[in-house]
């Protein structure tokens, strides 16, 4: 008999935590395919927005898993092909929909944790990328260097012969960051202390508030600064007309809310560079989706290097 329910996780307004429910599995449009979830990676905004909720519902972006019914309309991979990509909400389950736009297939040389990884945050990191222009020989600063985008951020800018300065509280990130095979990296703890190294010609932010203000001060002129973030939670003000902030622009990437379709050709490219060596993918934990309270936790606590991707395979008969 086929399968009607699903376990999937549900935001508690009550705990402002999460909760597992049985709930029916989603039915496809002609221009989607059924996928049951095996690995879902966590990310910040989809988090601390879920974690605020005063309605229940099933969070969720990234994804990777099987296709266990293919489109219709034959717009998709097909039936029994490992994929990965993002939703708009929802992945936190143990399946869910979607069009061919958001999906791509996984090499083989891939797991489902390291595919899992890439979606929100390695095409954010590539968007960023692709918003600067020529990287080669230009100074770049990134904050938030050691989360999710961050670590992509960072091996994408190298590669494109960016100079790369990081920001991160992590003691141990620049040796990492030699491990992703980035030559030594200057980490400053915060964006005060890289200004005073010198000025950048771009700058990637995450954090948003104060610390995006003041790295607006630290751009070169005709500098450009693009925030993907706003971990901090808190508006940003800043002097416009303030001395030495001739700065060609700011742009803001929020994939979370604003997708990008067709997003298969970016995600085929991430997924070539993992299967090449190209990028990396850390991983801090994988944990079963029974601890998502935990791994949310942490994650909004800032105590993640990495990514967390969380398995549904323990619960997904139960």
């Amino acid at each position: 008999m086929e399968e009607t329910m699903m376990n999937a996780i549900f935001t508690d307004p009550d705990t402002q935590g999460f909760t597992f429910r049985k709930t029916a599995i989603p039915v496809p449009t002609p221009g989607q395919a059924l996928i049951k979830v095996n690995t879902f990676s966590l990310n910040q905004g989809e988090t601390r927005t879920a974690m605020a909720a005063t309605t229940s519902y099933i969070p969720g972006w990234d994804f990777a898993g099987v296709i266990v019914k293919a489109a219709a309309d034959g717009s998709t991979p097909a039936t029994g092909t490992r994929v990965f990509g993002y939703v708009a909400q929802a992945s936190w389950a143990g399946y869910l929909v979607a069009a061919g736009v958001q999906i791509a297939a996984i090499p083989e040389s891939i797991s489902d944790a390291q595919a899992a990884c890439l979606p929100i945050a390695g095409l954010t990191a590539l968007a960023c990328l692709d918003a600067s222009g020529d990287c080669k020989g230009r100074r770049l600063l990134i904050t938030g260097a050691a989360g999710g985008v961050g670590r992509f951020a960072c091996q994408l800018a190298a590669r494109a012969g960016a100079t790369v300065t990081a920001i991160s509280r992590r003691s141990d990130l620049a040796s990492q960051l030699e491990e992703d095979g980035i030559k030594p990296v200057p980490v400053f703890t915060s964006v005060e202390a890289a200004k005073e190294a010198g000025e950048y010609d771009i700058i990637w932010d995450s954090i948003g508030g104060n610390t995006l203000a003041t790295a607006l001060s630290a751009l070169s002129r005709n500098g450009l600064c693009i925030n993907f973030g706003n971990s901090a939670r808190e508006a940003t003000s800043f002097n416009v007309r303030a001395a030495g902030w001739p700065f060609h622009g700011i742009r803001c990437i929020w994939l979370g809310r604003e997708p990008v379709f067709p997003s298969t050709p970016l995600l085929d490219r991430l997924a070539n560079m993992v299967q090449q060596g190209e990028l990396r993918t850390t991983i801090d934990s994988e944990m079963s989706w029974t601890k998502i309270n935990e791994a949310a936790g942490r994650l909004v606590q800032q105590q993640v290097n990495g990514k967390i991707v969380l398995l549904t395979t323990s619960l997904h008969r139960s």
